[in-house]
């Protein structure tokens, strides 16, 4: 196939500004590619002039290479594409000298060797179209949950101040302070759909900030209220919001198709008004009166179906999702979750789900102090592990995963029958339920509503005393105990 204008203008770029290596990220605007470069001393800015169709140059913060608009997003794209990335991405560091280990600290070792371990069990999964979605899936989100985390545990605090005010606690003049907190929190969650939009615009290949507005339609920002626009299926009114974030991934993803196509019939002079123009009035269109209607129905489906499972399954319930949770980290399933929570806690203001699946971790960390206990002896096996619990205990479960338990064997499999167990408590308690996504552990304390986290608590100390207790008698293999001298 031949080299298209915009494949060459690439590859062009690249060779005059030192390379793939010598860029950390690429943006543009409505003319520029926007490059952040490493070493500027490698880039021949004369040369780079000279590339056919680079109208000039603006060294800054960024070097921008000015190539004018319409054609300016389809060489960034193809830029992007050449390292593997998406726009705005780091570009990977292809010439960095691997640490040293033996230089590493507990923590960093672990991470190492989890990210090693992952990286062999991922290089074995085969590439299958329902992963890439799964992948695409938290591409949208994992940019969002520091932004969860951080918002939801400030709406966490609002919640606790709130009840110790009702309760007649704290004065009235903690009221403003409730606000404010309340006020930063919803800056995330009551704007969650743009943010989803620009993220998955930017995932599809689509112009990030007709994401925004895509996600923002669904607001139904505009309508009178006492006249409203209806639901072309059944004919009632259609409700702001309705479809949710599953409704505005699937319409941004048609946005993505419906931008791609119309730029091909409209020359580059008029892209930049053209193109926006008519996509957005056509997926506008589609979005409120098909996309909408038919994500509701779904959302209110997914959202019901895990409540019965709850409801009626319990505690049987809880073990099994508990205990199911870590493998489906494992194979990357767990991303398929995230618009599910979000659906619950939009739907009835908690997630009943979270609590639960958060059991996994705690049994991961149950199975590392045993192995702790056990292994004492093997200095290779403590060091990882003192460097993976700590935060394991507040939630981040993946270097025990990939660090400790998956490595060994056994101690992945007890690990998972001690968040079984605690994920049946939590479910045969009942009601225990998050206002917010945040990490699992104990830093989803603050998160529980409606005054159970005493519940919660014995959920952790169970999927801790499962996962131990599981782990210490069944789990620890053989040779993990003996102590290993070409490992010390």
């Amino acid at each position: 196939m031949a080299e298209s204008k915009e494949q060459r203008m690439a590859r062009e770029i690249y060779d005059q500004v030192g390379g793939m290596g010598n860029v950390s990220k690429i943006i543009h605007c409505m003319t520029r590619v926007r490059m952040t470069i490493k070493d500027e001393a490698k880039v021949n800015v004369a040369s780079l002039k000279n590339v056919q169709g680079v109208l000039g140059i603006v060294e800054d913060e960024t070097l921008q290479v000015v190539v004018g608009p319409g054609i300016v997003n389809k060489v960034a794209n193809e830029m992007v594409a050449m390292a593997g990335v998406k726009l705005g991405e780091p570009f990977p560091d292809m010439f960095s000298a691997s640490n040293n280990i033996e230089n590493l600290t507990d923590r960093q070792r672990v991470e190492a060797k989890a990210a090693e371990v992952k990286a062999a069990h991922k290089s074995k999964q085969k590439n299958t179209k329902f992963k890439r979605i799964l992948k695409s899936i938290s591409n949208i989100f994992v940019p969002l949950i520091p932004a969860f985390v951080g918002a939801g545990l400030l709406g966490g605090i609002a919640a606790i101040l709130s009840n110790m005010l009702v309760a007649g606690q704290i004065g009235d003049n903690w009221s403003q302070i409730i606000t404010i907190l309340n006020i930063i929190k919803n800056g995330v969650f009551a704007y969650l759909v743009i943010y989803v939009g620009i993220n998955s615009a930017n995932e599809f290949g689509a112009t990030p900030g007709l994401g925004g507005v895509v996600g923002a339609t669904t607001l139904l920002t505009g309508m009178n209220p006492e006249v409203p626009l209806t639901n072309i299926f059944n004919g009632n009114a259609l409700s702001a919001g309705q479809g949710g974030i599953l409704g505005v991934i699937f319409a941004v993803w048609i946005l993505s198709i419906v931008e791609k196509n119309v730029r091909k019939f409209v020359p580059d002079a008029v892209d930049i008004i053209v193109t926006p123009t008519i996509t957005l009035l056509i997926v506008g269109l589609i979005t409120i009166f098909i996309v909408m209607p038919v994500a509701g129905v779904i959302s209110a489906s997914l959202v019901g179906a895990v409540n019965w499972i709850l409801d009626v399954g319990g505690a049987f319930s809880g073990f099994v999702l508990g205990a199911t949770f870590l493998p489906m980290v494992m194979f990357g399933l767990h991303q398929i979750l995230t618009p599910l929570h979000i659906e619950m806690i939009n739907s009835s203001g908690v997630t009943l789900l979270l609590p639960v699946l958060a059991m996994a971790g705690a049994g991961q960390v149950g199975a590392a102090i045993a192995l702790w206990v056990r292994c004492r002896k093997n200095k290779k096996i403590t060091n990882l592990i003192k460097g993976a619990l700590p935060v394991g205990i507040l939630g981040i479960g993946e270097p025990l995963i990939y660090g400790v338990t998956l490595p060994l064997g056994r101690p992945f499999i007890t690990a998972c029958i001690g968040g079984g167990i605690g994920g049946a408590v939590i479910a045969g308690i009942g009601g225990i339920g998050s206002i917010a996504i945040g990490p699992s552990g104990i830093s989803l304390i603050p998160l529980i509503a409606n005054g159970h986290i005493i519940g919660y608590i014995l959920g952790l100390l169970s999927a801790y005393a499962g996962g131990f207790v599981a782990t210490y008698f069944f789990g620890v293999p053989k040779d993990a105990i003996q102590e290993n001298e070409s490992e010390e």
